[in-house]
Formats: C-alpha cells, structure tokens, sequence
C-alpha cells in the first residue's frame, strides 16, 4: 500500500510529554474586553455557548493527545459552568522568563498555550489559541483545579484577573484539569445556557473520537445526556440514518494515515432525496466545508462514473453523472485530523490546507474502490439510483427555470395573488406567507402596505420530504412562494436575489395550522436552508385568547397567560373568546395582535443542531410511520390546544 496504510486506533492516542516549557506567550487580554465579538463572534446565545466550545475544545485536545478519556460538563443552579476531564493537567511549574507559573500564563494570557511550539499538541483544534484565556476575560469568576505530578493546584480569578494565586490544596495519584466561570452579565446580552444547543455539540465530539465518554448535567432541571460511541463515525453515519430506508445496511468506512493527516470516512445510502454531508477538521464542524470535502466530492464522483461505465451502466454515448447526481441520498463523515490546519477566517468554518484535497481523494479513490469490487449488489443499487436523479435533475433543471423565467421581478412576472409592498430595500420588507383566503384578506387590510407583503396559500403545499425537486416544482403553491421570495431555489439560490429579509409563516393555531406550518419549515429547510441559516425565516404568533373583564380586556398567547388573567380579575363577568382560525380576526385585530412590530410576538427560526433537525423532519415527514407513532406517543402529553 506503500505511504497509505490502515491506522490502528490507538496510535492516535499515544499520551506526549507536557510541560511548561511547551507555553508560549504571545500578548494580554485587555483587547478581548473592550471588543469580545471580535474574539468569540457575539455578545449574544452563540458567543456565550462557544465559551463552554471553547474550554471543552482544551479537553478534547488532551483526547487526541491520548491523555483523556472522559469529559464531565455540568450546567449548575446560578447558571455557572463545569468542565471536567482526566487528561495530563495543565502545566503548573513556573515560566521563569515570566515569573509566573505556566497555568497563570495560560489563564491570563492571550495566545499562550501548548498548540504553537508543536511539541505539547501534535494536532488540536484550538489553534488560534484564544482558548480559555477569553474565556477568563469574559467571565464574572473563573476558577481551575489541577491534577497533576501528584498533588492538587487551584486557582481562582475575576474579570480576567488573578485573585487566588496558584496554591497546593491536596495529593491525588489521578491527573487532569476542571474549569468553573460565570459569563458576566455586564458583557453579555444573555447569560442562560440551553442545554440542547451544549448537547448537540458534546454529541458530535463523541461521534468523532471514538470511545470518548462525555456527560452532560443541567442542575437547574435534572436533566443529564451521557455520550460515547464505540463506533465512531460509523455510529454518526447511522444515527442520520436511522428513520431512511438504506440502500446497504452497514456504512462504508475507511481510515488511513498519510503524511500525518489523518482521513477518517463512513458513508451510506439512503433512498431519499437530499445529500446530508457533515464534514469536520480536527473536531471542529467546518459548515462552509473546504479541501477535505472538495476532495471527497470529486473523487466519489470519479469512482461511481468509472464503475458505472466499467459495468455497462453508463453507455459510451451518455453523460457522466454529475455529483449531484452522485451525492442524491448520500450521507456521509468525514473526519480529518492534521497538524497544523489552515482554517479561513476567526469562525474556523472552512479548512483550507491545499495538500489535504489530494489526500482525500486518493483515500476515498482506494477505499470506495476495494469496496464497490466486493459488494457488487451495493455497487449496482447505488448507480441505478444515480442513473434515475440524473433524469430527475433534468426535469428539475427545466422546472427550475420556469420558475426562474417566471420570477423576474418586473412588474406582472410576480404572482397574481401576491400583494406586494411600496419598500424596495429588501432589508427592511417582510412577507406573511397565510394560510387561506380569508385570513390572507385580513392580512391584506390590516397590514402597512409600504413594508408589509402579504401571499396567502391554498390548503397544504407538497409534503418535500417524499418528492424529488421537479415535482416540487410542479405545485403552484411552492412555485408561486419561490418566485415571490426572488431567489430561487435548490442549487439556483442566491441570496442576494432575496426580496424579504424577513419571512413570515402564519397559519391557525389548530391541527391544520401545525401541519401546514411544518410543511413549510420543511421546505425551507431542505432546500432553501441559508434563509434559515441566516435568520430570514419567523413564524408569527396570533394570540389564542382575547378575554374581557368589563373594561379590562387584554390577547392571551398562552394558556398559563389566560390563567393568570383569571386570577387577577376573577371569574365575574369575564368573557373569553378562544380564537381557532386567523380569519375569526379583523383587519384591526390582526395588526394589533400579530403584525405590528411593535408589540407582536415572534419565534425566528434557527437552526442550532442540523443532525436533530434533520431527524425532526424525517420523523414527522417521511415515509416510516413507526417513529412517527412512536414520536406522537412519546409526547402527545406535551401538546396542547388540540382542536380535534
């Protein structure tokens, strides 16, 4: 096999010497203080998440040190974070060109840590080395515990600074390190942690090294995640897929070392529609992908088009299938893990070492090669099914420039039934997209016609999860919706084109209104994602209640709002009107409760963890029924306000 050869597993976690020699210490901290978006991306949920990322990421490159096996993370009653690993600990002796013990320097230090010199981390992930040291700087109180050399180190700080030097508290035969802080509040917009958004990351970590134990605890609630896949990405792989109808059973794996990159890969073919691709550089989700997932692409690509000629499938006179082509059903991981990554910009969100491409490709070319050659029956599934999105994508090419040549956005190209605004600066319209006739004519009345558009929809769109994109195409009402919004669709999209930048879904609040709401987020998701992924997409909130006590009469949004209206002004007198339909609303009303911008009530709608958000939609939307019967029973006690 000459350089590429299997790695065996545990080579990987071959434990390296650490000490403070391994610290280098490049500036201060005051910088963080004054401008931490620059450092953490926002003030906001995600930058005080990526706080907890950024003290966990310190934990996993002890993983692929070969110095750590379990991760504890803890969210605690006042909202203050734990992070606990068994790793080598670190260093604690004194850096005598700075006169303060190494873990100090680290602490407090911007760009000091063991990931530059290249001797304490052989790869990690946190290679900017902003680390924990920000994570000081923004924290009302951060305090460390050490493991190491036999003895028990603390330290304690505020704001950033040192206010319990490091002290010796006790002796321990075990090793490793636990970080505590509190976000301040005076930095941050919000300080409460969600649990789902810390999980989603923590599982992706234990898909990624294989073995890893990590837990995750919330004391506020009681609730407690515990993670750890012996199977790797092959375990990844399988749970997106475990609400499809695979193509093969196991998932296609491989894993080599060249060069001293690492290529980690399972791929599996389900009979869907849509390719689900999660790509990673030394654990860190690159969502904008890079050369690793170029490489992947191309060479899948090759290997199917060369099988599929090889076995008479593809014809001498026919195209080669494209990767879309290729990639309809596929889902796939891939993991690479190197040296020294070259991520584009702060955000780490695309790798860029050139070198890493060709790695891949010759990683992939071998091993879906010697597998396709063995499992011919696999081999023969995977092109046919190729072989027909291929025609497919040629309907849809032709479906998707009717729609292209019908949404020009010069005056009487733009659907009939949609009542536009007088605002041409996108970025201050908004569109309702409404359920029925005669709530979209109550919108149309109620809304402020110079930002406000109004498209109502007939009855349920197509449910996209059973359809190919041609015959989504096909139904009016997605097409009518797609030519409003301005910017295509699928592989067509472009953003600039967006016409709206903030989309409104509003429907009942029954049974109806829900389906018809999923419909849509469906849709969305699945093939118009970046408007999700860059906020565009609301959905409005119409109260449930309007409840009048003589004088007083207040719109209710919730139950519990409804109860405590009660209680303030008593059973006497009180008229509730329970509001089933957005047309049992006025013009008047309707602005008043859902429109104004004022004082509606909204939901954006984000997309924190696409695994579980792609298994939502399966689940709700796709063909299997049992994990549907099985979601109804798992919290059909948890719905309310069913009008059945």
């Amino acid at each position: 096999m000459g350089e590429m050869e299997t790695m065996v597993p545990d080579a990987l976690n071959e434990a390296r010497s650490y000490g403070a020699e391994d610290i280098q210490v490049l500036e201060g901290l005051e910088a963080v203080k004054k401008r931490p978006a620059m450092y953490i991306g926002s003030t906001g949920s995600r930058g005080l998440h990526h706080l907890v990322f950024e003290v966990v990421d310190n934990s996993i490159d002890e993983v692929l040190a070969g110095g750590c096996r379990n991760i504890l993370v803890a969210i605690r009653k006042d909202n203050s974070i734990t992070v606990e690993d068994d790793g080598r600990g670190i260093p604690v002796a004194v850096k005598e060109e700075y006169g303060k013990p190494a873990l100090e320097l680290v602490m407090t230090t911007l760009h000091a840590g063991g990931k530059f010199g290249g001797k304490g981390y052989k790869v990690s992930g946190g290679l900017h080395g902003v680390g924990v040291s920000v994570v000081n700087a923004l924290s009302q109180w951060l305090s460390v515990d050490v493991k190491r050399n036999g003895q028990m180190y603390h330290m304690r700080f505020e704001n950033g600074d040192t206010v319990e030097p490091l002290a010796v508290t006790g002796s321990t035969e075990k090793t490793g390190t636990t970080v505590s802080f509190l976000p301040s509040s005076e930095i941050f917009e919000e300080t409460e942690f969600h649990f789902d958004i810390l999980s989603q990351r923590l599982r992706e970590l234990a898909f990624l090294n294989k073995g890893l134990f990590i837990s995750l605890t919330d004391e506020r609630t009681g609730k407690e995640h515990k993670y750890q896949y012996d199977g790797g990405i092959v375990q990844f792989v399988e749970h997106l897929n475990q609400n499809k109808n695979v193509l093969h059973e196991k998932p296609i794996y491989f894993l080599r070392m060249k060069n001293d990159t690492t290529v980690e890969i399972a791929v599996q073919y389900n009979d869907g529609y849509l390719e689900n691709i999660f790509s990673f550089a030394n654990n860190i989700n690159t969502q904008e992908g890079g050369v690793h997932l170029t490489g992947f692409k191309g060479a899948i690509t090759r290997i199917i088009n060369s099988q599929a000629r090889k076995r008479g499938l593809l014809k001498e006179n026919e195209s080669n299938l494209s990767g879309e082509d290729v990639r309809e059903g596929l889902t796939s991981v891939i993991s690479v893990k190197l040296p020294e990554p070259q991520f584009e910009g702060q955000t780490k969100t695309k790798l860029g070492n050139t070198e890493v491409k060709g790695i891949v490709e010759s990683v992939v070319d071998e091993g879906l090669s010697t597998f396709f050659e063995e499992n011919p029956a696999v081999v023969k599934a995977v092109i046919e099914k190729c072989l027909t999105a291929s025609r497919a994508r040629e309907a849809a090419r032709k479906a998707r420039e009717m729609v292209r040549r019908k949404g020009a956005l010069e005056g009487s190209a733009l659907p009939g039934k949609l009542a536009d605004c007088s605002e041409r600066d996108p970025t201050k319209c908004e569109i309702y997209i409404v359920e029925g006739d005669s709530a979209g004519g109550s919108a149309k009345q109620g809304r402020d016609r110079h930002f406000q558009a109004i498209l109502p929809i007939r009855g349920k769109i197509l449910n996209v999860e059973k359809a190919r994109l041609d015959k989504i195409l096909g139904n009016e009402e997605i097409r009518t919706m797609v030519t409003a919004i301005g910017t295509g669709v699928g592989e067509d999209l472009d953003l600039r084109k967006l016409r709206y930048h903030r989309i409104f879904i509003m429907s009942d609040a029954d049974v109806d209104g829900a389906h018809i709401r999923t419909l849509l987020l469906t849709f969305f998701y699945r093939y118009m994602t970046i408007l999700v992924d860059k906020g565009h997409i609301y959905i409005a909130q119409p109260p449930l209640y309007h409840a009048k006590n003589g004088k007083k009469e207040q719109y209710l949004y919730k139950d519990e709002e409804l109860d405590a209206f009660r209680a303030q002004v008593g059973e006497d007198n009180l008229n509730v009107q329970r509001y089933k339909g957005l047309g049992e609303m006025d013009p008047q009303q309707l602005w008043d409760t859902t429109m104004n911008p004022e004082i509606r009530v909204v939901r954006k709608v984000t997309l924190e963890d696409a695994v579980e958000a792609d298994q939502m939609f399966t689940v709700l939307m796709g063909d299997k029924v049992e994990p549907r019967k099985l979601f109804i029973q798992t919290y059909a006690r948890e719905v309310k306000n069913l009008d059945i």
